[in-house]
């Protein structure tokens, strides 16, 4: 698949909310599934051509699809609460699971979405082959509430809403309900390090050396407290998404490392 090619959009219904979503290629039987987890104001779509890059680079299908108030999903109704991460980790993306047969899941994340696969792969009750997540969160850090009050900035006083609203159908829900729930002083105790513990299969974290939202601590902190094997990398020349800053670094990486996921099974 290429840019310039449309990937085939269907729908599916779990926990009463009708998701978006398309695979780069139909699955055949007993493959591992790449499924991709969007950053806080992305999509299916957003992801552009990078899940069939990786598709291709790993020889196996991918599964990309648009959260509860994202893309041409159901459109948020009513504010997010502080748990709304855990609710998608331990809720939806389980049942996402079931209703499209993600057995054997490799899952792929990017910053809320990594933190969303974190907590998943943490609760150890679904299988995860492995994770792969760019920028997650595991806590609140100054720099991180620092970047979504600029980023609010911007969408008051920019061309920011025009440019969100080209890629969800109501783009003001989309952005407020991430903005406002991220600047809730009540969200500045949110943390999900309890979860790390019970992640056993392999991890690998990506982060640019300029993200804009979080520091390297995020890194060390998942390092030092999963149960299974870490990989981390700081990447030079880059901000808060290593999929459209550093493309090539990345996929190299992430083809290495699934790689090594499906190695090990046939050792």
């Amino acid at each position: 698949m290429s840019e310039s090619v449309s990937p085939k959009i269907e729908y599916v219904t779990v926990t009463g909310r009708r998701l978006e979503h398309y695979w780069t290629r139909p699955r055949q039987a007993g493959e591992p599934v790449l499924v991709f987890l969007h950053e806080g104001l992305g999509s299916a779509r957003l992801w552009r051509d990078f899940p069939a890059q990786l598709a291709e680079r790993t020889g196996l299908p991918a599964l990309v699809w648009s959260r509860y108030g994202y893309g041409g999903s159901d459109v948020l109704e009513g504010k997010r609460a502080v748990d709304y991460m855990h609710r998608e980790a331990l809720e939806v993306l389980p049942a996402l699971r079931d209703a499209l047969g993600l057995d054997d899941a490799i899952l792929v994340g990017h910053s809320d979405g990594g933190s969303i696969s974190l907590i998943h792969a943490g609760a150890a009750k679904w299988p995860v082959r492995g994770l792969m997540v760019m920028a997650p969160h595991v806590f609140v850090e100054d720099i991180t509430i620092a970047g979504i009050e600029d980023a609010k900035g911007a969408y008051e006083t920019t061309d920011l809403p025009a440019r969100i609203g080209r890629h969800h159908t109501d783009g003001d829900a989309t952005f407020w309900g991430w903005n406002d729930i991220w600047l809730n002083p009540a969200f500045r105790a949110w943390n999900i390090e309890e979860y790390l513990s019970g992640i056993t299969a392999p991890v690998l974290v990506l982060q640019g050396e300029g993200d804009e939202y979080g520091s390297g601590a995020q890194l060390d902190t998942i390092a030092a407290q999963v149960s299974g094997r870490a990989e981390t990398l700081l990447i030079p020349d880059c901000r808060h998404s290593p999929q459209r800053d550093q493309p090539e670094a990345v996929l190299d990486v992430m083809a290495r490392f699934v790689a090594g996921l499906i190695e090990s099974e046939t050792v």
